[in-house]
């Protein structure tokens, strides 16, 4: 009897691909394997800003994958929370956060009371005397959750490809990835690889006890010659003459952050080695992305990566395209200047590895955890309704007040909102003998009718499969975990935003569903990929599938994306 197969015709094909590639040559399969995969992901560059830019990119950078690698043009994250930790890990594992685990970057944890950091784990600290946890400040609101300086990948739930690559190779590959971010550097390791980020604290890249018992000796040498110090008494300038650029114009918005010395307008001074914040505004500029540069040229060098016959990886994510698309906006002078800078930053890391491994031997995969919304005093100049959401306020409301005397709650009945879930008071609607269901649904039914609401959604409706089944609520299934999501999850309408970071008021902020939120780029280019623009939809999910089938590796553990077939073929 024949077995008829059900699918979408893309997805069996994508099937069909698979049982041809296993059949074929195995020599000629271990022959076109990559010496090296070189992940990176550029946080918060949303899909369209490299085409915006396209004409002023230089020779090397973005064009190199843009005019010779497999382009997909119509690429998203397909889960709501579109923040840092949930689409680096998403594009580590294959795996909805659902699934990973990942579903924000700090979530309430229960059993505590307390706030969790997502990869804060406190058995294992940071290595070394004074680069402990990030200088508080807030600019990255997310390290103030953070009670101890301990990091590891314990709470991601699933394998990432990089621990699928350490297990196909008997152990012999090697694993690394770096970025400015903790979270970002760590959630791309994985299980098995080593991280290194970036301390506020001491302007060096560090790493935790998980990884080693103390640093390389090539990590003490980088460390010890204090590349961060060289830009004391600098500034970010622009690359060109300002009259070239699209935004040229439009160096001084009211809008923007202005943070302490560094001003709003060109050139943006860093100050004295001494000043509070300066390496935070390294990470405000390309500077950050140049010391991350640095530091993974010196681990490519010392770590001898692709240069055996075992596959190796690294992930290289860049982080200062978010932190400057929050403080200015992303159709903003600062940004333009940042992507041309970022440009030239990927010239250089290919120049590097074309001399060290070989272009020719190397598989690259560039996306993005994230794209990022424009401004709201952008979009209001063009015409646009946009405004801001001051969750905090929601239990003082009328319509929350008397569903307190309802229920009998004399006290808060919406405790706190940390994005993008609502968390009840479930010690006073266990007190009254209430229902956690009822209470949370009658606590939609009001939240839906708030303003700057698009939709609020309970857990407990996502758990016993009470919902609509629509594209909306499929995505916030999608970041649903019964053990970290709080009990309601809210989505903004489009154009509305929390700017409130700890006190600071941000130009821009991500988070959403909304298309301006997922909307990423994927690029895969390097050895034996053709030069082509594809339409189709796909996901960042299909990146960690596509690039284990590429080495013969089996997919990681929750992966539930398909592999892009027009790179696989």
């Amino acid at each position: 009897m024949t077995k008829v197969l059900k699918g979408s015709p893309m997805r069996l094909a994508a099937l069909a691909v698979v049982a041809i590639g296993f059949i074929g040559d195995a020599t000629a399969q271990e022959r076109s394997k990559p010496k090296l995969i070189l992940q990176i992901t550029v946080d918060q560059l949303r899909g369209d800003l490299l085409a915006r830019y396209y004409d002023r990119l230089g020779e090397g950078g973005f064009r190199t994958l843009l005019d010779t690698g497999t382009v997909y043009m119509n690429a998203h994250h397909r889960h709501a929370n579109t923040e840092t930790i949930v689409g680096h890990t998403t594009l580590a594992t294959g795996a909805d956060p659902s699934v990973h685990g990942m579903v924000g970057n700090v979530w309430l944890d229960r059993a505590s009371g307390e706030l969790t950091y997502n990869v804060e784990d406190a058995r294992y600290p940071v290595l070394g005397e004074g680069a402990g946890v990030d200088q508080q400040t807030e600019i990255d609101p997310t390290q103030k959750t953070a009670r101890s300086d301990g990091r590891s990948p314990a709470r991601i739930l699933v394998s990432t490809f990089g621990d699928e690559l350490t297990l196909a190779q008997g152990g012999k590959a090697k694993v690394f990835s770096v970025s400015v971010k903790d979270r970002a550097a760590i959630s791309m390791a994985g299980h098995t690889g080593k991280a290194f980020w970036f301390s506020k604290k001491s302007g060096e890249f560090i790493t935790s006890s998980f990884y080693y018992d103390q640093y390389p000796q090539w990590v003490l040498d980088w460390n010890a010659g204090k590349p961060a110090d060289n830009y004391a008494d600098t500034s970010w300038n622009l690359l060109h003459d300002q009259s070239t650029y699209l935004f040229g114009k439009a160096d001084d918005r009211p809008y923007e952050t202005t943070l302490p010395g560094y001003g709003r307008t060109f050139p943006h001074p860093f100050g004295s080695r001494a000043g509070k914040y300066f390496t935070t505004l390294l990470t405000i500029s390309p500077a950050g992305d140049e010391l991350t540069l640095d530091f993974a040229k010196a681990l490519i060098r010392n770590e001898s990566l692709g240069r055996d016959d075992k596959p190796d990886y690294l992930s290289v994510s860049f982080s200062s395209t978010d932190y400057v698309g929050h403080v200015f906006g992303p159709s903003s002078l600062e940004s333009e200047d940042n992507i041309l800078h970022l440009d030239r930053t990927l010239a250089e890391l290919f120049r590097f590895v074309d001399a060290q491994v070989g272009l020719d031997q190397t598989l690259i995969v560039l996306s993005a955890d994230h794209g990022g919304p424009e401004a709201p005093g952008y979009l209001r100049e063009l015409g646009f309704e946009a405004d801001y959401i001051d969750p905090e306020t929601w239990d003082k409301t009328g319509a929350i007040e008397r569903l307190k005397k309802r229920f009998g709650i004399g006290e808060e009945l919406i405790t706190t909102y940390y994005h993008p879930y609502v968390y009840l008071n479930r010690e006073a609607i266990a007190e009254q003998g209430l229902d956690q269901a009822e209470v949370e649904a009658a606590v939609v039914d009001e939240l839906n009718r708030f303003d700057g609401v698009s939709l609020a959604v309970s857990s407990s409706a996502l758990n016993a499969g009470k919902v609509p089944d629509t594209p909306l609520v499929q995505s916030i299934l999608r970041n649903y975990n019964p053990n970290r999501s709080g009990d309601i999850y809210v989505v903004f309408q489009p154009n509305r935003f929390i700017n409130d970071f700890d006190g600071l008021v941000v130009a821009a902020t991500h988070g959403s569903p909304w298309r301006y939120d997922t909307y990423v780029p994927i690029i895969v280019a390097g050895t034996g990929i053709p030069a082509q623009r594809i339409n189709r939809l796909v996901h960042t999910v299909d990146i960690a599938p596509t690039l284990s089938l590429i080495v013969g590796a089996k997919p990681p553990t929750g992966s539930s994306g398909a592999p892009l077939i027009e790179v696989i073929r």
